[in-house]
């Protein structure tokens, strides 16, 4: 009885800060369409060129060192001295966060002019020192949202999240939207989209603040023999070994903005079409979040199951739990890749006004299907406290972008950058599957559901281009942005139906595994009706 008790709290927990955190990414991948249009591909150019600098720290904090700081003080627990080693973990890493954020900040703000030059644009710097401030924020953020999530408190986690993310979106629509009907500067806009940051992050803060107002979360003086170093360390590693698969995508967005513009322009090209070309690639940014967000967040909703049983000496463990993660997230990965894949002219124009190197972003969207892997694995993987290789594995992901971008984006500009990202993810991927494999002796799928898999895919992609053959005849207003949205809305909604009802009728998951995904009580009662025997 206590044992499902805890089960049910744990679930309980996890599906809060599950839910807080798909908002959130729902958000963040949904703001950049208005953003963009507001703004324009030479605006769109300007934010995403400074926005990983941004986000990296952000994310690290409440992804990386907000969890390396809940798990170190839940492991104090079982210690002598719980209160005393806990502050003295809080004090030692909030000296060093404070330290670190410092740095950052200085590395930021007086390295701006330095930071701009290398990515060959100086207007870029002043977007660079406003943003500096939200490393600023570094150590009270990571250190309450981590106090939190050791005491198994997750709603005020939660809400921060919440409330800092819609802040942040908020002001960057709202300050695009008045300086391009004022003053018409782009790199203004951009400047107000960093602005959005900062105060995003410091509505974030304070409502922690509130939340733990009772608390003493940064303790004083703490009285110990003990070596601050082993913590400094133990914390380093830690928060980039589990935030390192959320980190994966900005270091992504890092190297090109340092190396696209850049190389576009030793390629002679104009400054204004090199901006513009780096606007458009960028646009695949939000389609591939959006991706994700469909094949890891239903998936990811699984592995607390997965990190609950590991614990577990009875049973048959994690096991199929894994399976069913690594199955839910192909299954979805591939139908939101290939289907973006097959109607991205019309998305593309649908949502950013043109349809513009459309063939750049239907392979940029491939990315889609191994991120899924990735984020879902490396997800397990931490639940079973194996994160060292996974590391070594993205960082190497990592290496193999930044070679790619200088290899292949002078012969094919945007095109190569984002055909050196699908390298990266997708070998990267490849030896997740295969470490995975190894560490638990089991294969993730069996052949059938390849089969099955390729067999729904194919017969999305024939129902799709003959529909498509259809509509263009059929409706007069094919083109433009209004024939786009009419098009493609019914191809979405086609594509989605037929794959969805191939994968029913060919059962690619079983009705009792359909029950453990988020809504997936309608897709395993639209199964049973679709196979019931007449």
């Amino acid at each position: 009885m206590a044992d499902n008790f805890g089960m049910k709290e744990y679930m309980k927990g996890a599906l809060l800060l599950t839910m807080a955190a798909l908002i959130v990414k729902v958000l963040s991948a949904v703001y950049r369409v208005p953003f963009q249009n507001l703004v324009g591909d030479q605006g769109f150019y300007i934010y995403q060129q400074v926005y990983p600098f941004i986000s990296f720290f952000v994310v690290w904090t409440s992804g990386g060192f907000a969890v390396a700081i809940s798990k170190m003080l839940a492991e104090a627990q079982s210690m002598t001295d719980v209160e005393q080693r806990r502050n003295f973990i809080k004090r030692t890493i909030f000296q060093y966060l404070t330290l670190l954020s410092i740095m950052f900040f200085c590395v930021l703000f007086f390295g701006a002019d330095l930071l701009a030059h290398l990515m060959g644009d100086a207007q870029l710097a002043s977007l660079l020192r406003t943003g500096s401030f939200v490393t600023l924020f570094m150590p009270i953020v990571a250190l309450m949202k981590g106090h939190f999530q050791a005491k198994a408190e997750m709603t005020p986690v939660a809400y921060a999240q919440v409330i800092e993310q819609f802040v942040r979106v908020s002001i960057i629509l709202l300050g695009a939207g008045l300086i391009m009907t004022t003053s018409k500067s782009l790199y203004a806009a951009g400047n107000a989209a960093v602005i959005g940051t900062v105060i995003g992050e410091i509505a974030g803060v304070l409502l922690l603040l509130y939340f733990s107002k009772r608390i003493n979360v940064i303790p004083g003086k703490v009285k110990s023999k003990e070596r601050k170093w082993p913590i400094v360390k133990e914390v380093t590693i830690l928060s980039l070994s589990v935030s390192m698969s959320s980190l994966l995508l900005l270091c992504f967005q890092l190297i090109d903005s340092f190396t696209v513009f850049s190389i576009l322009l030793e390629n002679g090209m104009a400054e204004i079409d090199a901006m513009n070309m780096k606007g458009i690639y960028d646009r695949g940014q939000p389609l591939v979040q959006l991706g994700v967000i469909i094949a890891s967040s239903l998936s990811l909703a699984i592995v607390p199951l997965v990190a609950y049983q590991s614990k577990k000496t009875s049973g048959r463990g994690a096991a199929p739990f894994i399976q069913l993660t690594y199955r839910v997230s192909l299954l979805l990965g591939v139908a939101a890749s290939i289907g973006l894949i097959i109607v991205m002219p019309y998305v593309n124009e649908m949502l950013f006004e043109t349809n513009s190197l459309s063939t750049v972003l239907r392979i940029y969207v491939l990315q889609i299907i191994p991120l899924s892997i990735i984020l879902t694995f490396t997800a397990i993987l931490q639940g079973m406290n194996k994160l060292k290789f996974p590391a070594v594995i993205l960082l190497a992901a990592i290496l193999l972008k930044f070679i790619g971008n200088r290899l292949f984006i002078p012969n094919l500009d945007v095109l190569g950058a984002a055909i050196a990202s699908n390298i990266g993810l997708f070998i990267s991927a490849g030896f997740l599957m295969v470490y995975l494999k190894k560490l638990l002796k089991m294969r993730l799928a069996k052949r059938d559901f390849y089969i099955k898999l390729g067999f729904a895919s194919g017969g999305m992609i024939l129902t799709v281009m003959v529909m498509d053959g259809i509509l263009q005849n059929a409706i007069a207003l094919h083109s433009g942005r209004i024939g786009a949205v009419v098009t493609g809305g019914s191809l979405i909604i086609i594509g989605a139906f037929v794959y969805l009802t191939i994968v029913a009728k060919t059962r690619l998951l079983a009705e009792k595994e359909w029950f453990l995904v988020p809504f997936g009580r309608r897709m395993a009662a639209f199964q049973l009706l679709l196979n019931k025997k007449r």
